[in-house]
């Protein structure tokens, strides 16, 4: 397959709950002469990763976790490494330890970003199956010319990124997983072309500097939004809001940056542990008021029915909490299924 001129040829995807299987399926379908460069982003976090030999078992073309400093080459799948964030400066490959986005690093905005900033509408952006992570990356690449392929959220194992992709940009896809090769294939020659805001384009080089530095400052959030009431969950520092549309997102002056859907998960998950904690110490209230109660009448003491009531009481109390807790446990969108 030969590269015409003025064709794309920057491939970024983003997977993550359910994104192998997804990944395998699409690393299958490619040609072995695919005239573009493809960059993987799945949310492994810091633990050690095989991704690459996983892929490479279904893919005709060379797949490799991604070095600080490599050049890119055209028909090659570079993956993100654990713990870093992977995006593109000057025609390399460049490694960040920079701060968190949506709690993961790796994590796909940075990479999408990256992309749209370095090269514009050759860049083809891929949301596929997953959670939290996404939505601003792509918007990034719809915003500065790029084409935007997503998969379609009833195809996958978990729709939460496609659908918050969906409500931010009009992608120039939306295909089921077996489709998503052959809409790749099909945008590296598409003669379709979108305007670019060139407004954006800065706030989205600004974002993705932070990604690269690992530096931010007050100054470049005001730039990017406005504080707001919200803290960071990762170090409680003051949120930004950034933007005045979809996705809702938030950045503090350390650098991590949210959506307001991967805040909600995250403030969810903390107030579950908090209702656990309290149903463990209203539970060993409970087990030291029957101990008194065995003892009270044993003894016949006169303080055995206020014991029984208060016992009642914290019985009430622990059910009540244990509910709470266990619906604290499940997301909205899980709700609504």
């Amino acid at each position: 397959m030969k590269k015409t001129s003025g064709a794309r040829d920057i491939v970024v995807v983003a997977a993550s709950l359910g994104g192998l299987l997804a990944l395998k399926k699409i690393m299958s379908l490619l040609p072995s002469d695919l005239p573009a460069s493809v960059f993987v982003v799945m949310h492994i976090g810091a633990l050690p990763s095989v991704l690459p030999e996983i892929l490479q078992a279904d893919c005709p073309l060379p797949v490799m976790h991604a070095c600080d400093g490599q050049p890119i080459a055209p028909s090659t799948v570079y993956v993100a490494p654990p713990d870093r964030h992977m995006l593109m400066r000057d025609g390399l490959i460049i490694l960040s330890t920079g701060p968190k986005e949506n709690f993961a690093r790796p994590a796909a905005d940075p990479l999408f970003r990256s992309a749209a900033v370095e090269y514009g509408p050759r860049a083809i952006g891929v949301i596929l199956t997953g959670r939290l992570d996404g939505a601003a990356g792509l918007k990034a690449v719809d915003a500065c010319g790029g084409f935007t392929i997503v998969q379609e959220p009833s195809s996958c194992v978990a729709p939460d990124m496609p659908k918050a992709a969906l409500q931010a940009v009009s992608p120039n896809r939306v295909v089921p997983i077996e489709d998503i090769a052959a809409a790749i294939v099909g945008a590296l020659t598409d003669d379709s072309r979108k305007g670019v805001s060139m407004d954006e384009r800065e706030r989205i080089a600004l974002e993705t500097k932070i990604a690269l530095t690992g530096i931010s400052s007050p100054g470049d959030l005001e730039r990017l939004g406005h504080r707001s009431s919200m803290t960071c969950p990762d170090c409680g520092g003051v949120a930004w809001r950034i933007g005045d549309d979809l996705p809702l997102r938030y950045r503090c002056h350390t650098g991590h940056a949210f959506s307001a859907l991967s805040l909600e998960s995250e403030q969810r998950s903390g107030a579950e542990n908090a209702l656990w904690s309290a149903v463990r110490r209203l539970e060993e209230s409970l087990l030291l008021i029957e101990e008194q109660l065995s003892l009270g009448e044993a003894a016949r003491s006169p303080g055995t029915t206020e014991l029984r009531a208060r016992k009642e009481r914290l019985q009430a109390a622990i059910e009540e909490t244990r509910q709470l807790a266990l619906d604290s446990s499940t997301s909205p969108s899980e709700k609504a299924v």
